[in-house]
């Protein structure tokens, strides 16, 4: 039997990725966004959001029910290798399928003719996705190996960025050198996996159980892939690239925060699984409620501070020619409360224990509210318009996914000290605002906001003797007293 790995480890490993996520943009896209401007920016984004629709057909929504899938026959390598390969056929084949019609659209639609070469460059995501079988590496919980191999290339990628981007008509390159730090590591994953499955070919394989089960896991896909770039793509058709440039520096700053306040929900998934599988039902409520009270300490102070200190995050991140997404940046904000927490109702409680349908309706929900808002605002709000939609869709998927498991997790969130939140808020606030007023500049100014924001946040928590707060300061302490 594999041993079980560290859930402590786990998520150690994965706030190390997190923060290699969040501190390589905060490296590179300064550079970039000045060089590029909202333009070039735009035009990267749109081509990278318009192949995340291939990229979506070909993975058939395997990303998810592959890491559930693998999770439970973990312990048994005969039945772990004919899964796994078994998946990764059905990949290779709609990969191929994806790559036909997209060769056919480049060459058919008038708006894709201009910058063929960049779209060709991005779809190297396609197959690389493909062959990269994440999902087997985090249904093993090799949450070191993903990071390290991460990080080093992300590292490879920032010396990249900065020889050879030095002129707007670069972008191709920009958009060349992001699909290799997030993509090409999987050539590695794809050598290396035979350390944990065969891959000799099997006599007998029997894919109809996988299609049964991965066609709401497919819809599932289609449906998030759909609200989540669909605003980029509509604004690249109904806008123009410069707007497509606001809304990628509001959605940039977003992104970033969302893997931080989701980096823990992401660990749990093969855990909870395996809980599940195995019955451990207590087990699974537990770190249900502890994810739920991670998401509010995290996600309210991180939505509250760059509300607040938006301008100086954008003229930081991207620079002033920005402006435009200030306040596209403000609107979408207050996102990653609400996909912080349908990431611990859909991934964590949903999908785990075979209700993954749910999630499939809340998102088709999420998919229709920002197609018609997106419709209705683009034309008359541009990027602002496109981050109201977003908006508005996320709540709708959360309100969906709580009214099916109100019952089941009303507790965890009654749990929730929310008067000790709303305090540390405050006092954080009039502990940091007054920065605005000495027109430091962009980088002084968040700086010291943001450590006197958060310190001061995180200390009155202490104080306050928030339970989650207090367990993770003291384990810090202890560990800081062995060295």
């Amino acid at each position: 039997m594999q041993k079980q790995k560290s859930l402590k480890l786990n998520f150690i490993m994965n706030a190390i990725l997190t923060m290699s996520s969040f501190i390589f943009p905060l490296i590179t896209f300064p550079y970039v966004s000045r060089i590029l401007l909202p333009v070039g920016i735009g035009k990267v984004n749109f081509a990278t959001s318009l192949i995340s629709y291939f990229t979506m057909f070909a993975q058939l929504g395997i990303p998810t029910y592959g890491i559930r899938a693998c999770a439970k026959v973990r312990d048994d390598k005969e039945k772990l290798t004919k899964t796994a390969q078994e998946l990764l056929i059905i990949n290779l084949v709609m990969s191929a399928i994806s790559y036909i019609i997209l060769f056919v659209l480049l060459f058919t639609v008038p708006r894709l003719q201009n910058g063929r070469m960049l779209y060709l460059i991005v779809s190297a995501n396609i197959l690389l996705t493909s062959i990269g079988m994440e999902w087997l590496y985090k249904a093993l919980e090799q949450y070191t190996y993903i990071t390290i191999r991460s990080i080093i290339f992300k590292f490879i990628a920032l010396i990249a960025m900065f020889l050879l981007v030095h002129e707007q008509k670069d972008y191709v390159i920009y958009g060349g050198i992001s699909i290799f730090a997030s993509c090409a590591s999987n050539i590695f994953n794809f050598v290396n996996v035979h350390k944990y499955i065969s891959l000799k070919p099997l006599k007998y394989y029997n894919f109809k159980p996988h299609f049964q089960a991965v066609g709401v896991f497919f819809a599932m896909a289609c449906a998030t892939t759909i609200y989540t770039h669909l605003d980029t793509v509509m604004l690249g058709f109904m806008a123009t690239d410069d707007d497509v440039g606001y809304y990628s520096a509001a959605v940039k700053i977003k992104t970033i925060l969302v893997s931080i306040v989701t980096s823990l929900g992401t660990v749990l998934l093969p855990r909870a699984s395996y809980y599940v599988e195995h019955n451990l039902m207590d087990d699974f409520r537990k770190i249900t409620k502890k994810a739920l009270n991670f998401v509010f300490l995290l996600a309210v102070p991180l939505t509250v501070y760059f509300i607040i200190f938006a301008k100086q995050g954008i003229y930081f991140l991207s620079g002033s020619a920005y402006t435009g997404a200030i306040i596209p940046m403000q609107v979408i904000m207050p996102t990653l409360v609400l996909i912080g927490i349908t990431n611990i109702l859909g991934i964590q409680i949903l999908v785990p224990t075979g209700r993954e349908k749910y999630v499939l309706y809340s998102e088709i929900v999420g998919a229709i509210v920002d197609l018609i808002l997106n419709a209705i605002l683009i034309p008359i709000c541009q990027s602002t318009g496109a981050a109201i939609g977003t908006l508005v869709a996320e709540f709708s998927v959360l309100l969906v996914q709580y009214i099916i498991l109100r019952k089941e997790v009303n507790s965890a969130f009654v749990s929730i000290k929310y008067y000790k939140i709303v305090i540390a808020l405050i006092i954080a606030i009039c502990a940091s605002i007054w920065t605005l007023w000495l027109e430091l500049g962009s980088f002084l100014t968040l700086l010291i906001s943001a450590i006197m924001f958060f310190v001061v946040y995180g200390v009155v928590l202490i104080v306050m003797k928030e339970k989650l707060v207090n367990e993770l300061f003291l384990q810090f302490i202890s560990k800081i007293k062995k060295i």
